[in-house]
């Protein structure tokens, strides 16, 4: 027959994931760790998502890098999307080097204006002539090209 504690109603054989008062329920402990690995991994990968910009232009140009980490925190802290999407497009194009073009030009420029280089630039700089009877060069003489040749159409 039963046993004295069990109510005569009460099912004699109970499943083990129902648990005595007092007994540690290993179930809810096993869903509570589950649940916490399953936050931490959407986590990692919401974060993994969120940084694809910054992934993506961390291979391009400093400017470009920075547009793109901005935007990326924007979006991260407001959480507007637009600003990720944008920060996206911005990674996938390939801007042009504006800043060594600039920088070529103005070193060109020095160079023709016989002004001295402001930074240390990888100009060299020529020798001082031993010639006193050497004057300065007149850098301002006209260079004439020769005339060009009619093209026909």
């Amino acid at each position: 027959m039963a046993s004295p504690n069990i109510h005569p109603a009460a099912p004699h054989y109970l499943p083990p994931f129902i648990t005595a008062p007092g007994e540690t329920d290993y179930l809810m402990v096993a869903m509570a760790v589950l649940l916490l690995v399953a936050v931490l991994t959407v986590g990692i990968i919401f974060f993994r998502l969120h940084t694809l910009p910054e992934r993506m232009a961390h291979k391009s140009q400093k400017l470009q890098f920075e547009i793109v980490a901005v935007l990326g925190l924007l979006a991260l802290f407001t959480h507007v999307h637009l600003f990720w999407v944008a920060g996206l497009l911005l990674a996938l194009i390939d801007l042009p080097d504006f800043s060594g073009l600039f920088g070529r030009m103005a070193h060109a420029l020095e160079r023709i204006a016989g002004v001295a280089p402001r930074r240390g630039g990888s100009t060299t700089e020529q020798p001082a002539s031993t010639d006193p009877h050497e004057g300065p060069v007149d850098r301002t003489a006209e260079v004439h090209a020769p005339p060009k040749e009619p093209t026909h159409a």
